[in-house]
């Protein structure tokens, strides 16, 4: 790893031993000129034979220079306003109302380590030697403001962290509009983009399309990350599959608004930028002020998608995730939302506790409904008191009944959030987001409250800390169950009413670091509505995610394999629920709802008391597989073999890191009759370890395995009788596979 530096040519090189990314500063300018990102190349002592310079129809800079316009140039950090008419990665309005920029370079500064980014979540390092930081400075001078440019790389993972902040040396105040974390001018346009979309239920599902002239994007504008897209995109050569070929990744560390979007100009030139929406964003920065953009992580790979989405796993598993939990197994949990919804009292929750726990079951969630008057969802959020009627001895009774048990205990939030009713409201009907002489929208009967206002999240912590406090709770699963509308706090003035999305976001962050430094062993899972939020700025502080409220196993073949492009095992909440299923009514058998949900968190979400003694057996079972292979599955190399979004057949596996051990989930969707032979071909094994395959009493090499694959058929060679009355495929049907070094 090395961040070279060419002082006379005022080159940089950040490479280590797998990528490169190689950029200038323009010598008439002062202005930095992206050369290279990709696979690593040997350095030299110049790349100045990298620049491309062709006279063109433009608007140039310089008189008699005709290669001096910034519309054919690619660069790091574009402006606007001075020749390039692309998209540029910031945009300042001025004192006099003029919204040009020049940000000359002025200096760079070598860090050790990676340097945390101030009220944000951010990867980190435990150790200076694991990556350098490289931070440029420029300065406009008539605008009298800096702009730092931070770029880490990292010793053993091929990765870059970029991040922008902005700093107001002037006497007078301005407005920045757009502040993108990165930008990226790649040479050409021979990229397909990959991003994650859908909606309530259907979270992440995985879509493709050619990158085309003009501007393509991704975005949330809803105030959270938001179900309908995933601050995250990807850019593949089109020969490019899940196993070789060259991908660009970019995930946005954040939890707001976000864009992520491709350009392509008129040369084929496609500016990938990412960070937080323009759109409504307006950030007033006063003399003495900065202001830092959230963090983008890029990565580069010429091993396919598989290869992106591991260097995103362990990278967010081992250095983005932190505190107590990180390391740990997560506990198997049962949660009682769909077993009980609102009704239900102490007796119905002890009954459920008591029946999984014998079953191996470790942690009893407690849901929406044992607050306030909370017996649907039109009332009580913001009352978070205990309902005496439903639990007579509160939370703290209840906890401590479930820990005798011998389980710990979570508990539902939902803090961000307040109904009508409640004394909290009726104390400070200013403390939400609305609008002044407008109407109010709600969602799921529901208000936003401000966290833009310190005193709001100083006020809801107070009243979760002691529900907490007095109480034995190990886990809390933190919702949010609507989009933000009529963005506005009456806390701020007029001029600053553009900062409210991202204040709020601020807000949630600073709640989640007061809980964790009183409550560090809590371990906390995030959702709302679902996977609105799934999205790395929350795993920094909750290293699980609930993936979706749809629980339905065929479904959630598409929604986690959409998911692992980014997001480690650990991070995925994943349930087996009871049939038919509440969101689609399908029928699947326990076993695949078990064998979907073992590639994940893994859990329980149904009354585990209406289930017979064969279905129970059948959970015992289940627990004691997730105990013996939990730790593997949720630090494994995970691999995508088929696709649920182009075949009737599912199939993906966890090798351990020595690929002394692999366990493979093999899922048919829909059972056909008369069908052809298959053969499932594996990947990430070691080619030359022998490998054998429990319940099948045979052997094979890796090579085999990967090469010619496991025969899904089987050989009934004078044994007709057998095939006839063999047990017939039904639909949603699965298997595993579990593979140990002979």
């Amino acid at each position: 790893m090395a961040i070279h530096v060419n002082l006379e040519t005022k080159e940089f090189h950040l490479c280590n031993d797998k990528i490169s990314y190689i950029f200038r500063v323009l010598e008439k300018s002062n202005q930095l000129e992206h050369l290279y990102y990709g696979k690593r190349i040997r350095h030299r002592a110049s790349f100045r034979h990298l620049i491309e310079r062709e006279i063109r129809p433009s608007c140039n800079l310089f008189e008699h220079d005709h290669t001096s316009s910034f519309e054919h140039i690619k660069q790091e950090y574009p402006s606007f306003g001075t020749t390039d008419y692309r998209q540029p990665a910031h945009m300042i309005t001025d004192n006099i109302g003029s919204k040009v920029t020049n940000f000359c370079y002025e200096s760079y500064k070598l860090i050790k380590g990676k340097p945390a980014l101030e009220n944000l979540p951010a990867v980190y390092t435990e150790a200076e030697a694991e990556a350098d930081t490289l931070e440029i400075t420029l300065y406009d001078s008539v605008l009298q403001a800096s702009l730092i440019l931070s770029y880490t790389i990292f010793r053993d993972r091929n990765v870059i962290c970029r991040s922008a902040r902005f700093h107001n040396t002037s006497g007078s105040p301005f407005f920045l509009d757009s502040a993108m974390s990165a930008s990226v001018d790649l040479p050409d346009d021979q990229f397909e983009m990959i991003d994650l979309a859908g909606a309530w239920a259907r979270e992440a599902h995985m879509e493709i399309r050619p990158l085309s002239p003009g501007i393509q994007s991704v975005y949330s504008s809803r105030g959270a990350s938001s179900h309908a897209h995933n601050p995250f995109a990807a850019f593949k050569r089109f020969d490019t599959t899940e196993h070789t070929g060259d991908v660009y990744g970019f995930s946005l560390c954040y939890s707001g608004n976000f864009l992520a979007q491709a350009e392509v100009d008129t040369y084929g030139v496609s500016r990938i930028m990412m960070g937080i929406n323009p759109f409504q964003f307006s950030w007033k920065l006063n003399p003495g002020e900065t202001f830092q953009t959230p963090e983008c992580i890029m990565v580069y790979t010429d091993e396919g998608l598989n290869g992106m989405s591991q260097t995103f796993h362990q990278l967010y598993r081992e250095r983005l995730a932190r505190g107590y939990w990180r390391d740990r197994a997560r506990p198997i949990l049962i949660n009682n939302w769909e077993a009980t919804y609102f009704d239900f009292n102490e007796e119905k929750i002890l009954s459920i506790a008591e029946t999984a726990q014998k079953l191996g079951i470790e942690l009893f969630v407690l849901d929406d409904g044992w607050f306030g008057n909370r017996n649907d969802d039109t009332s009580s959020l913001g009352d978070w008191f205990a309902n005496d009627q439903k639990l007579p001895g509160g939370i703290k009774g209840l906890s401590e009944k479930i820990n005798l048990l011998g389980m710990k205990f979570g508990l539902w939030f939902e803090p961000e959030m307040v109904c009508k009713d409640t004394k909290l409201f009726k104390e400070h009907p200013d403390w939400i987001i609305a609008t002044p002489g407008r109407m109010s929208s709600h969602g799921r009967n529901q208000f936003i409250l401000d966290f833009s206002r310190d005193e709001v999240v100083q006020h809801i912590f107070k009243l979760m800390d002691e529900i907490i406090e007095n109480a034995e709770i190990s886990y809390i699963k933190w919702d949010m169950n609507r989009y933000m509308t009529e963005a506005y706090s009456t806390n701020l003035p007029i001029d600053q009413q553009g900062e409210v999305s991202h204040r709020y976001i601020l807000g949630v962050y600073k709640l989640y670091e007061m809980l964790l430094a009183k409550y560090p062993k809590i371990l906390f899972e995030s959702c709302a509505g679902g996977g609105a939020r799934f999205d790395p700025g929350l795993l920094y502080y909750a290293p699980q995610a609930w993936a979706s409220d749809n629980t339905d196993a065929v479904e959630r073949l598409k929604i986690q394999y959409g998911t692992s492009f980014v997001y480690p095992l650990s991070s995925i909440g994943s349930h087996v629920s009871t049939v038919p299923n509440h969101q689609v009514g399908r029928m699947t058998p326990l076993d695949t709802r078990a064998n979907v949900a073992y590639f994940g968190t893994f859990g329980y979400e149904l009354d585990i008391t209406k289930l017979n003694d064969e279905e129970k057996e059948k959970v015992k079972q289940q627990t004691a597989f997730m105990k013996e292979h939990r730790d593997f599955i949720q630090k494994g190399n995970f691999h995508r073999i088929l696709s649920p979004f182009d075949s009737n057949e599912v199939s993906w596996m966890v090798v351990a890191n020595d690929k002394k051990k692999a366990i493979v989930g093999y899922y048919k969707i829909l059972a056909k009759p008369n069908e052809r032979y298959h053969r499932l071909k594996l990947t990430g094994l070691d080619p030359d370890k022998l490998y054998s395959i429990e319940g099948r009493n045979t052997q094979h090499y890796g090579d085999e395995l990967m090469n010619v694959g496991i025969l899904l058929s089987e050989d009934y060679t004078d044994r007709a009788q057998d095939y006839w009355q063999r047990e017939k495929p039904s639909d949603f049907a699965s298997c595993l596979f579990i593979l140990t070094e002979a």
